[in-house]
């Protein structure tokens, strides 16, 4: 079987790439640079190779590398991002700190001749997400495209077939991405052999070589990971040897638990039991404010409530493994590969799953996939509709969802609303809270920005986001607020933590938002619209609510939605009676620089 081989530098999208050329009917293996002992040898069974993006610098001594010897293998070679710059700097040419990062929608301007670029358009939107930049180029190198703050967006030596990008083809938001792999997969020559049904039956082969007789003790969310896991497993297994578990953490949305029993016994799983364990979790997480550490607690609380379920039914543990719906993206963030960086600690990736990973103990048939992977095995499996197109809804709940802690100072708040004032003519307003973002394959821990004002041209407000974000080094997010468009004297935070009260108030502004969405039929036109409460108000007594909702494919990347003004207003509006609700902001942040979750 021809395959393509994807050298991992630790970007938060290596594995999307392999994902990606999956999707061209071609095996996609990943391959980590330290493991390269001799390149001749080791590439000597691929096609062609993609060098990644990584959150590192190509001019840091100790950074992840290659021998340059890979570049006269007579192979095609793709170099994304880290990895176009990696390969430039090898070659000869310079790379250097740019005078401003870039992230999220650029627009791309196609000027030179490249097989790699046959039949795309000469402008077209890419995504961006890096700071070092090409400044020169290798002898035999020539420039193929470039955006307004990137010359060497994209570069090709045509007669040795090595290409460069800046930008990432790989995420569904560069719209000439699908086109420039695919005549990458063309130039390597690689036939298209591999298919969904390979992976399905190399799955359920692994899961009952794994498994062998012991049986799966499966934690089950309702959401469309665990749901798939679930079926898989009872495939492979058969449903007696599968046992489902659904624990009620209290962070469910409104009438959420009920919905989630009675679908999935609608579709089928029978044997499967409700924990209720709200009161353990809540003790656990009392005075708890940090965003990382709410996830470990979530994450070892859950375990331990699986255990205790485990001794009561008296299951003997050494017959049963814990079954998760764990997919790439909650490994990738968790900084769970060799060079990557630590987005947010996903509860399904505590230091005890670690161990138990280790030891073999965790069964993860959805471990190397993407959500829109997930929904394609989901229906080969003939799961119903309704299971498999549901939002993504983080394991934490809403634990990600209310942000807590002590006001939060951003020392450079007077400069930066001066500047946006100036020069954007838009009131602006630095809360004096943080939120967790992903910028240039690493976290940040940065500061929102809210804007006043009634437009609500939405590629304006896009473009206007995207600029701040890439300007200021303070903030990782824009805000608009929709029941105010006259900017506050001031914007005031207070100190908070999770409580019955906060949990309930977001569950009905989350319960109203999601209402106005069915009602307008654009439930399945978004991909994911979180809501989310902060402890921020103009007289900081009451609290926000902020509406995130996202267009994506696999969470990796992602846009605002531009919904429809009315259904927003609705929505704000409706919210905004509450009581305990001071205004409503909507999220207009792409990721990168936002991750989707807050926290």
């Amino acid at each position: 079987m021809d395959k393509i081989a994807v050298l991992d530098f630790g970007g938060q999208y290596a594995h999307l790439i392999a994902n990606r050329i999956r999707r061209q009917g071609v095996l996609a293996e990943i391959v980590l640079p330290q493991n390269v002992i001799d390149v001749e040898a080791d590439f000597k069974d691929y096609k062609g190779i993609i060098l990644s993006g990584g959150p590192d610098s190509c001019l840091r001594a100790g950074s992840p590398t290659i021998d340059k010897k890979l570049f006269e293998l007579k192979k095609p070679i793709l170099a994304i991002c880290y990895g176009h710059q990696l390969a430039m700097h090898l070659l000869g040419g310079k790379v250097k700190k740019g005078k401003q990062p870039e992230y999220g929608p650029a627009k791309l301007k196609v000027a030179g001749k490249s097989k790699l670029f046959a039949t795309t358009p000469k402008v077209s939107r890419v995504w961006m997400s890096h700071w070092d930049e090409v400044i020169a180029l290798p002898k035999d190198f020539a420039q193929v495209a470039s955006t307004e703050s990137c010359k060497f967006a994209a570069v090709s030596c045509e007669a040795k077939q090595i290409y460069g990008v800046q930008f990432h083809p790989e995420v569904i938001h560069t719209e000439i991405g699908e086109k420039l792999l695919t005549n990458f997969v063309k130039l390597t020559g690689a036939k298209a052999s591999w298919k969904m049904e390979k992976f399905l039956a190399d799955e359920i082969s692994k899961i009952k070589k794994q498994v062998g007789k012991r049986k799966v003790f499966m934690l089950v969310s309702g959401g469309v990971d665990s749901t798939v896991a679930f079926a898989l497993l009872e495939k492979a297994l058969g449903k007696k040897n599968v046992f489902g578990l659904l624990i009620d953490h209290g962070l469910m949305r409104k009438g959420e638990t009920k919905l989630v029993m009675e679908s999935l016994r609608k579709a089928g799983f029978d044997n499967l039991r409700v924990e209720n364990a709200s009161g353990h979790f809540l003790a656990a997480l009392k005075n708890v404010t940090n965003p990382e550490e709410k996830r470990r607690i979530i994450g070892r609380v859950f375990l331990a409530t699986q255990r205790k379920v485990l001794k009561r039914l008296r299951f003997n543990p050494r017959e049963w493994l814990l079954g998760q719906g764990t997919i790439y993206p909650d490994t990738i963030e968790s900084a769970g590969t060799a060079n990557s960086d630590k987005i947010k600690t996903h509860h399904n990736r505590v230091e005890e799953i670690e161990v138990m990973l280790e030891k073999g103990l965790v069964v993860e048939p959805l471990a190397e996939l993407y959500k829109d992977e997930v929904r394609e095995v989901g229906r080969k499996l003939k799961l119903p509709k309704e299971l498999i197109e549901r939002h993504p809804f983080p394991g934490p709940g809403l634990g990600v969802r209310i942000l807590c802690g002590e006001p939060a100072k951003c020392e450079n708040t007077n400069k930066i609303e001066t500047e946006i004032n100036r020069k954007w003519k838009t009131r602006g307003k630095i809360l004096p809270i943080q939120s967790v973002g992903v910028q240039g394959d690493a976290r940040t821990y940065r500061h929102p920005v809210a804007i006043y004002t009634a437009s609500r041209d939405w590629e304006k407000l896009d473009s206007l986001a995207t600029a701040l974000v890439n300007k200021f080094s303070d903030i990782n997010r824009v805000l608009l607020c929709l029941t105010l468009n006259k900017s506050p004297r001031s914007v005031k935070a207070k100190a908070a933590h999770l409580t019955h009260k906060r949990i309930a108030l977001l569950q009905e502004a989350d319960a109203i938002a999601n209402q106005v969405l069915r009602a307008k039929k654009l439930y399945d036109k978004v991909w994911q619209m979180p809501v989310v409460l902060i402890p921020v108000s103009i007289e900081g007594e009451l609290e926000s609510i902020i509406l995130r909702p996202v267009d994506s494919a696999e969470a990796m990347t992602a846009s605002f939605s531009r919904l429809p003004k009315a259904a927003v207003n609705e929505m704000a509006k409706k919210i905004q009676k509450l009581s305990g609700v001071d205004h409503v902001y909507l999220d207009i942040t792409n990721k990168p620089p936002a991750t989707i979750e807050w926290e």
